[in-house]
């Protein structure tokens, strides 16, 4: 497919709460637009933006997925993201590669949490920002008085470009050649509002306005787009992609009102060329270098490793050279392809403001900046701030030899998603996974078993218990063995000390006189070292102390390295023995969006969980947000609990805060646990 002029592209990202029918909104678009013959079905899956099996089992939009389409000889890269709080890690992304955020609400629903979510992530990007009201033709509810609470809740400033008539059956435009019946409300009125909102940002056309009284469409165009940049306007469209209803409108803002990428605020890079990071703004000409953003990979098990990017300077061709991030070896694309889902369309070249993919090419990750001079290596794009990945499940492949296959699997889908982490514990042996709650490792545990045939089991994971001690002691050790030949002899005198929360290790050599030759002292170090990791009270990492070695003795013959590893790490032993030595719990912050109306119940189940409430504020349309620290050990069924108190509509985030003393009864718990192991060792 060839390349257009900059000025004939438009990037818009689908986003909302989940059931609000943005992939449904997707296939209308696409069919209306003659991308596709007739629209998909979710519940047939038979969309083009849902084409996992996974997701045509569940229903709903599993990652983020581009279809790029062309109207009106106006290419739009469509972008469909998932609705649910656990798939953050492919919405979030998808707002840096737009200059617009169509916020997709369901009519009968209203304003839910994703809703509010969104369009706070899409103001702090600096996106122009459209509200899509849609399902219509379905909602029980008032599509009035929804528009007065979303005006209510997002400011005067959401104002519609068209309003539903014939009883929602189809919208009559409020811009472009306002005329007509509207179901409530005034088609003149709204269309002065909108003029009235848009001239305010140009004095001379608000001047010009004051005198005639009308302005016309092309005249209001780049005072609106401006209006939108600066979040002075959010227009407010209302559809239903079922049925088809305001599609056609709908193609028509996108075409003549959303900014193309020469128009939309541009996004923000770093660069660290003067030693320090220092913000760079890139600009959408074909003539600069190239800059441009990986945010998506996807792996097919067949197909390989396709990278999903946004070029917002320069012009990329697929014969080429590009470096990725700060690598010295370049590479060829090979192949640009434009998106369709799962459909691969050439491309000849990309310009600014295209969203193309590069195919096999295994050094692409997320996140990587693309550039075409080996002197922009500095040049990086800001990190995403994404909720904390603290839901975690232990996995142990079922079948015996598949270890390597899991680790390969695990390794592709933490190069798909940036909040699905891996942890390998070495203390206890575990494969640990982590994501934004239980949904999201679920359905890619259900991706593991359908597309790679992987049979896991999976446990609750061990909580990172920490041990440390909470008095000053000292311990002593001399190690003499004697077997006939040259023995082995190292003394070594040492004290601990308790350090401040957060501390770590600190080991210091306060030897004077050479009492232990310094070529020893590692040796040291790597005995008391040796104790850190198994613990001493029930087995957990210690940490939060310092170890400072004071005097000792050695031997001109039988001083060895081994001896004063074997003093060192006795003498430690006997310090932790007289230091009150304890096992601290994690403590996390959480933070919890429920309805209002089950407050009471939400911190009633937070104190029997041991949680300090820290504060309560009540949110926007009926939403508050409670704020606690909580022992990490309590919260293994706290999802469960979550879900069966608000029915379904609670979320929560967590954050790790710091270790602190666990209670006496449950030291006692994990150091009886832990010693019949070390016995039975």
């Amino acid at each position: 497919m060839a390349s257009l002029s900059i000025k004939n592209l438009r990037t818009l990202a689908l986003v909302g709460q989940a059931g609000s029918g943005k992939t449904t909104l997707a296939e209308a678009l696409l069919a209306r637009a003659g991308a596709v013959t007739t629209p998909g079905i979710v519940e047939r899956g038979s969309t083009v933006c849902d084409y996992l099996a996974a997701e045509k089992k569940l229903h709903h939009s599993l990652k983020l997925a581009v279809a790029s389409f062309e109207v009106h000889g106006t290419r739009v890269h469509l972008l469909d993201t998932p609705g649910y709080p656990d798939f953050l890690g492919h919405t979030l992304p998808a707002l840096t590669a737009v200059e617009t955020a169509a916020i997709v609400i369901n009519a009968r629903n209203g304003i839910e949490q994703t809703t509010l979510r969104m369009m706070d992530w899409a103001q702090r990007m600096g996106l122009d920002r459209v509200l899509v009201i849609n399902q219509i033709d379905t909602a029980s509810g008032d599509l009035e008085a929804l528009l007065a609470n979303i005006r209510e809740v997002f400011g005067k400033e959401c104002l519609p470009i068209n309003l539903p008539a014939g009883g929602a059956t189809r919208v009559v435009d409020c811009f472009f050649s306002p005329s007509g019946e509207s179901d409530f409300s005034s088609v003149e009125q709204a269309h002065s509002e909108l003029v009235d909102q848009v001239v305010e940002v140009d004095e001379n056309l608000m001047a010009l306005y004051l005198e005639k009284g009308e302005v016309s469409p092309d005249e209001l165009h780049e005072p609106l787009e401006r209006a939108m940049r600066e979040g002075h306007l959010i227009p407010v469209v209302f559809t239903s992609a079922k049925i088809g209803t305001g599609i056609a409108e709908l193609l028509d803002v996108i075409v003549k009102l959303l900014p193309n990428p020469a128009e939309g605020n541009p996004p923000h890079y770093v660069s660290t060329a003067l030693g320090e990071a220092t913000d760079l703004t890139t600009e959408p000409d074909p003539k600069k270098h190239v800059v441009a953003h990986v945010f998506k990979l996807e792996t097919d098990p067949f197909l390989g490793r396709l990278a999903v990017l946004r070029v917002h300077q320069g012009r990329i061709t697929p014969d080429m050279q590009l470096y990725a991030g700060d690598a010295k070896k370049p590479f060829k694309p090979g192949h640009l392809w434009l998106l369709r889902g799962k459909q691969q369309i050439p491309l000849e070249e990309a310009l600014p403001g295209d969203i193309c993919a590069i195919s096999k090419i295994d050094e692409l990750r997320f996140g990587h900046v693309l550039h075409d001079a080996p002197g922009d290596a500095h040049i990086h794009a800001p990190p995403l701030e994404f909720p904390s990945s603290v839901f975690g499940l232990t996995l142990l492949p079922k079948t015996r030899g598949d270890e390597q296959k899991l680790s390969d699997v695990l390794h592709r889908f933490s190069a798909e998603d940036p909040c699905f982490r891996v942890e390998r514990n070495a203390g206890n042996n575990e494969t640990v996974i982590r994501g934004l709650g239980e949904l999201h490792l679920r359905t890619l545990l259900e991706r593991m078993a359908g597309e790679y045939k992987l049979a896991v089991e999976t446990r609750p994971p061990s909580i990172p218990f920490r041990e440390t001690i909470a008095a000053k002691a000292e311990g002593h050790c001399r190690h003499k063995k004697q077997t006939g030949g040259a023995g082995q002899f190292g003394e070594v005198y040492l004290r601990v000390e308790p350090l401040p929360r957060g501390s770590g290790f600190e080991f210091s050599n306060e030897v004077k006189g050479g009492t232990i030759p310094s070529v020893y002292i590692p040796a040291v170090e790597k005995g008391v070292r040796s104790v850190l990791e198994p613990g001493f009270v029930a087995g957990y990492p210690l940490q939060d102390l310092r170890v400072i070695v004071y005097d000792g003795k050695s031997h001109a013959v039988d001083s060895k390295e081994i001896a004063f590893v074997s003093a060192g790490r006795k003498a430690f032993l006997e310090a932790l023995s007289k230091a009150r030595a304890q096992v601290l719990e994690p403590i996390v912050v959480i933070e919890v969006l429920v309805p209002s109306s089950q407050i009471g119940d939400l911190t009633g189940e937070l104190s029997g969980r041991r949680a300090h409430i820290r504060g309560t504020d009540m949110l926007r349309s009926g939403l508050s947000k409670v704020a606690a620290l909580v022992p990490l050990s309590e919260l293994e069924t706290f999802p469960a609990r979550l879900k069966s108190i608000t029915a379904g509509e609670g979320s929560y985030t967590l954050e790790f805060s710091h270790y602190e003393p666990a209670p006496l009864l449950l030291q006692q718990k994990l150091a009886a646990a832990h010693k019949p192991q070390v016995e039975a060792d």
